[in-house]
């Protein structure tokens, strides 16, 4: 029996006071949490942790990583990679200079998706968007590699034969991109004659 394609989890995003005159606070991704971990009933309002004047923690609850069988590719390069990581992408707060959170909304960032592949966060991040990493327990990396080795099949190489093997007529010197020569192969060209 295979287990369920959905983890749930909360996100943990840090909040640290800058010493700099453009800037005043940096957000950042702290840790992805199973939700049994967080212990935080279901809500979708980030719920803040930890208050001080120069550090703050949000917890994001009611969250969930879903599996797909046609992201299965990016989840075995995750696996394999040298850290299997989750990845978060959040968008900035609407007003970042916001100095207390905890009465203003629009002074926190959004979590916008979670994932486990590889692929889907290259796509994000292609678009420009801000993607963090955080990493991934023994536990959600036990249940990926079951999932991806159950729809994860890698596609065989094709063997190429290498040039130096062909005829000199059959080689293609020009690297693909030349049309073929016209007329029989051993003929000077009409310039040499």
């Amino acid at each position: 029996m295979t287990a369920p394609a959905v983890w749930p989890i909360a996100v943990l995003l840090q909040r640290d006071r800058l010493n700099n005159r453009w800037q005043r606070w940096r957000w950042g991704l702290r840790d992805v949490l199973p939700a049994e971990m967080a212990g935080m009933a279901p809500g979708t309002a980030p719920i803040c942790l930890e208050w001080g004047q120069a550090q703050s923690q949000w917890l994001y609850p009611d969250w969930s990583v879903q599996l797909f069988r046609d992201e299965a590719e990016g989840y075995h390069l995750n696996l394999t990679s040298p850290q299997p990581s989750w990845f978060v992408w959040w968008t900035p707060a609407a007003a970042p200079e916001c100095d207390d959170p905890r009465h203003a909304p629009e002074g926190l960032p959004s979590i916008q998706a979670v994932t486990l592949s590889y692929n889907e966060a290259a796509r994000w991040m292609d678009a420009g968007e801000t993607i963090e990493i955080a990493p991934l327990p023994a536990a959600v990396a036990n249940w990926l590699a079951e999932f991806a080795a159950l729809h994860y099949k890698p596609e065989p190489r094709k063997r190429r034969r290498p040039q130096s093997f062909l005829a000199p007529g059959e080689r293609d010197v020009s690297g693909g991109n030349a049309p073929p020569a016209e007329g029989g192969g051993d003929d000077p060209p009409a310039c040499c004659l």
